[in-house]
């Protein structure tokens, strides 16, 4: 498939399994969104924030020229005079798109401005301050700022997400056309998320981004139609996926992933997929000998899945999530221990089954947990607690929310452990006012996330005002949290 945009022709992924395309014209760029980790942290990418003065005094001076800062994205466009565009996609606009770009001579002030607002020195170093979204927005004021801004440093851990109808344009006569992804790969992009894309919208995704075949090293698909056909297609063209995630995709089967898992994978995400039980695990098992994370989400997977691991992967694999898998009891504990020996991060959140015993099998077996992940497990008590904090001297996480069985009693045992940074203790219907115990024994920057907590009294929780270095404290839902304590917290914790 030729590509007119560069020039350039690439071979067509080749329909198999009774695959069939569609062809595709050049043509202009969808929208679509960029995100960074979790919620919370896509919404701090776009908090305002203050901007250092980098700018020469006479432009600082200039009372005619807003002060750049992330309040307002378009702040940076004014100081060259010039507006974004209404309308105008946010991400991968294609440079010979969207409105007429001023160049350098047509800026507004004198010569010596002029050359300061396209400044490659300046810029390099004014753009970090803003966010994703923001350097989108800048990317549209003039060529040279789309020039330093679609250098890749300026994107790394960014993951584009684009939905299936962001995909494609729509032209005249009601044909569709795949949009160009040349300003994604110019911004070096290594990673992306489709949704609700099918078989076909990824071999036309394979066929039009330049980096596809060996530069992608990290693919999620979600709430999507893939079957077993298009993930064979996919993981043999893409190279060089490392990281593949699958989401809420229930067309594909077992049978898939034994057909189309490739050694070179290194981290598997599997959850909200019907079709994926104890088999499925087997083939993880037989074909990721390198594996080193497993996130995996089976309401069908047994206490059998987990002695499916071999030697391999009891050495290489330092991250076990099993979220809500409902049929795992403490036998599976036992499988999981002793086949992955060298987990550091393990989460048995939702295994509604584990007891007590389960988890003194992970303290007695993982003494190199550095995170371990107990929430809604309702059968947690004291005595699990007690465990924890008798053999896992390296814990520096422990997350107990909705375990609503552990008392004040639980949380004293855990007092011992000098390594815990992080504990979460959210709708822990049983805890009291231990805030005392935060101050002496883990000390001010843990945070305090206590959402949910019956308990706790407004004469409790005003002993928080000895953390002075505290930062972060959750009360959402605590009886306890007044409008009076409140205002008491602003006038003593900084």
């Amino acid at each position: 498939m030729s590509n007119p945009r560069n020039g350039d022709t690439k071979p067509p992924c080749l329909p198999r399994n009774g695959l069939v395309k569609i062809p595709t014209q050049p043509n202009g760029l969808g929208s679509a969104s960029i995100t960074k980790g979790t919620p919370a942290v896509k919404n701090r990418l776009c908090q305002p924030s203050s901007v250092p003065a980098i700018l020469s005094p006479a432009l600082a001076h200039r009372s005619d020229l807003p002060i750049p800062s992330l309040a307002s994205p378009l702040s940076l466009a004014a100081l060259a005079g010039v507006s974004s565009p209404p309308g105008a996609s946010l991400v991968g606009l294609n440079p010979s798109e969207g409105s007429e770009q001023p160049s350098p001579e047509r800026l507004p002030g004198s010569p010596t401005e002029r050359q300061l607002a396209v400044d490659e020195k300046i810029l390099n170093r004014l753009f970090w301050y803003f966010s994703a979204c923001e350097k989108c927005v800048l990317a549209q004021v003039c060529k040279a700022w789309r020039r330093v801004l679609y250098q890749p440093k300026f994107w790394v851990g960014l993951t584009p997400v684009l939905h299936t109808k962001e995909l494609y344009n729509v032209l005249p006569g009601g044909e569709k056309e795949f949009v160009s992804l040349q300003g994604f790969a110019v911004r070096g992009f290594d990673g992306f998320c489709l949704v609700g894309v099918s078989d076909l919208d990824i071999c036309e995704f394979i066929d039009n981004y330049p980096l596809s075949k060996k530069g992608v090293k990290s693919m999620s698909l979600k709430r999507s139609t893939i079957t077993d056909a298009g993930l064979e297609v996919m993981l043999e063209q893409m190279q060089g996926v490392v990281r593949l995630e699958l989401s809420g995709c229930n067309d594909f089967t077992e049978a898939g992933l034994w057909s189309s898992l490739n050694a070179r994978i290194t981290a598997l995400s599997v959850s909200d997929c019907i079709n994926v039980a104890d088999d499925a695990i087997a083939a993880i098992s037989q074909l990721l000998p390198n594996l080193t994370e497993l996130n995996l989400q089976a309401y069908h997977v047994t206490d059998t899945a987990l002695a499916y691991f071999t030697a391999k992967q009891g050495y290489t694999t330092h991250t076990l999530r099993l979220n809500s898998c409902w049929e795992i009891t403490n036998h599976g504990v036992v499988n999981m221990v002793h086949s992955l020996p060298n987990l550091s991060v393990l989460s048995l959140s939702g295994c509604s089954k584990v007891t007590d015993d389960g988890v003194e099998l992970v303290a007695e077996n993982l003494r190199k947990l550095r995170s371990l992940d107990l929430s809604w497990c309702p059968r947690i008590t004291d005595m699990a607690l007690e465990y924890i904090a008798c053999d896992l001297h390296k814990l520096e996480e422990l997350v107990l929310d909705r375990c609503v069985r552990i008392t004040d009693t639980g949380l004293s045992y855990l007092s011992t452990m000098s390594s815990l940074r992080s504990l979460y203790l959210r709708w822990c219907c049983q805890v009291g006012d231990v805030t005392q115990l935060w101050h002496t024994f883990w000390g001010d920057p843990m945070p305090l996330p206590l959402t949910g907590c019956p308990l706790l009294t407004t004469t409790g929780l005003s002993g928080l005002v000895q953390l002075q270095e505290l930062e972060e404290l959750e009360l959402t839902n605590c009886p306890g949290a007044t409008p009076e304590l409140f205002k008491y917290f602003s006038q003593h914790l900084p």
